[in-house]
């Protein structure tokens, strides 16, 4: 119970951040790039388009980090993942009309207790890219 009014105040905090963060009007679109990540879920951006990015709180140390993107649209973006340093970073390439997905998974203890930073910066204002952060128990 406690993980999941954690998660919930996280989630929470993590969509408020992101309005303020975030650049560009996310598109109209139907279909999802990456589904809600459930219980094990910190962060959640279903949709987002051109460069942005998410800031939020709640990791912990004692678990695995996992950071995934997916993108559709032709390009790329790059992914940063910081803690007053950088803990992860990548690139996904994005197709047109179909999703690209990227992902990292830190070990416990690379990511420690407290708020992060993710920014993605898209190579062109039209690609469509979401996110998940989640830290699984099992």
């Amino acid at each position: 119970m406690r993980r999941t009014k954690r998660t919930l105040a996280v989630t929470a905090f993590a969509a408020c951040a992101l309005t303020g963060v975030a650049a560009g009007p996310a598109a109209a679109s139907t279909d999802v790039l990456l589904p809600h990540p459930g219980p094990d879920g910190l962060v959640w951006v279903p949709e987002q388009t051109g460069d942005g990015g998410v800031a939020s709180g709640g990791a912990w140390e004692g678990l695995p980090t996992v950071l995934t993107v997916a993108c559709e649209g032709g390009g790329d973006v790059r992914v940063t993942m910081s803690q007053e340093t950088e803990v992860a970073a990548f690139s996904v390439d994005c197709p047109d009309g179909e999703a690209g997905v990227g992902s990292v998974t830190m070990d416990p203890g690379v990511v420690h207790f407290g708020s992060f930073t993710i920014g993605v910066d898209a190579s062109s204002d039209d690609i469509r890219w979401a996110l998940t952060v989640t830290q699984p128990e099992s």
